[in-house]
């Protein structure tokens, strides 16, 4: 899918210097909708923007199946429990596709655990929020798919050919875990009172990481203006929460749900939403490693990591068993 699942730049393009001439024949490469592929040139921060990008992605897939995946056990019935498995083991094999795409760039996937369980890297700060509730999971099946959905539709249209193939297929399953999430969150609020006040409750812790979902105001993002003249990301994150806004607010509304921002309204005139900004010092805190599950969720993967390792190095072993040396 992806052409060679390893390519390390250092040794392809090494000798090749960044030239005035080759960013002005990349950037119009960009400007005429071509993709890129793993085998072309491209400038050093073009990759490392995209290794970073793909990669918190990826880590954001994995991380953002264990919210959900603590409801497995304890989801109201069989159908929803099967469910909600379908959508854990979706969300796992995303971070899979989205890791051989970070692969094309140079990264190995070793290095990219490595960083991940050592907090170098980063993932989407919306998951270091615990589900309280089985409410909690059924607003994230909602609302946090249908931000992700908002970001990877633009995304797929971008310059990087491995990541657009693989957001459009990611998006195809995503749509179904909206439905999913949709019907859980319509089943609690037309039901009884206490399943009304349960997904009211969760509606309200929800809605402070779901702004901050879509990152930074571009007033204060550092990369937004460059990634976008390189199409490696389609639209501004300001531009992507009024989507959200537009398309799901009135969803919430005709539930009869309500949303803790006294100053979230519609602007008639210029068709924004007006909101009270976000509080982006939480958002750094939280995705720096102070945020209510941040070591939890660490934790989980460094078991995860040491009790797989056995299956690593076995697949290792039978690999160099089967390999002939060179006389």
């Amino acid at each position: 899918m992806y052409g060679n699942a390893y390519i390390d730049p250092n040794e392809k393009f090494a000798s090749v210097e960044e030239t005035p001439e080759l960013l002005a024949s990349f950037q119009a490469r960009i400007d005429r909708g071509e993709k890129i592929e793993p085998q072309d040139w491209m400038p050093a921060m073009y990759r490392k923007q995209l290794i970073r990008m793909i990669e918190q992605h990826a880590h954001s897939e994995i991380i953002g199946a264990l919210p959900e995946g603590t409801w497995i056990t304890r989801a109201p019935g069989f159908r929803r429990k099967l469910a909600l498995m379908a959508k854990v083991q979706d969300e796992v094999g995303h971070a899979q596709l989205l890791y051989s795409a970070a692969e094309t760039l140079g990264k190995s996937r070793e290095d990219m655990m490595n960083d991940l369980i050592t907090g170098k890297s980063k993932y989407s700060n919306i998951f270091n929020y615990p589900a309280k509730t089985w409410a909690d999971s059924a607003v994230i099946a909602w609302l946090v798919d249908a931000g992700a959905i908002v970001n990877q539709l633009a995304n797929s249209k971008g310059s990087y050919g491995p990541y657009c193939r693989a957001l459009e297929r990611i998006c195809y399953e995503e749509s179904f875990h909206l439905k999913y999430g949709h019907d859980n969150v319509v089943h609690l609020a037309t039901g009884t009172s206490k399943q009304r006040q349960m997904v009211q409750e969760a509606m309200n812790r929800w809605w402070t990481p779901l702004m901050h979902f879509f990152g930074p105001s571009d007033k204060i993002s550092v990369h937004t203006e460059t990634l976008m003249r390189w199409k490696v990301k389609m639209a501004s994150n300001d531009a992507m929460r009024q989507q959200f806004l537009d398309m799901y607010v009135p969803k919430i509304w005709d539930l009869g749900l309500t949303l803790p921002d006294p100053k979230l309204k519609k602007n008639e005139e210029t068709g924004l939403w007006e909101y009270t900004e976000p509080d982006w010092e939480e958002f750094k805190r939280v995705i720096n490693g102070d945020g209510p599950c941040n070591a939890e969720r660490l934790a989980v993967r460094r078991m995860a990591e040491e009790n797989g390792k056995w299956v690593a190095n076995a697949i290792k072993n039978d690999e160099e068993k089967y390999v002939t040396p060179f006389a």
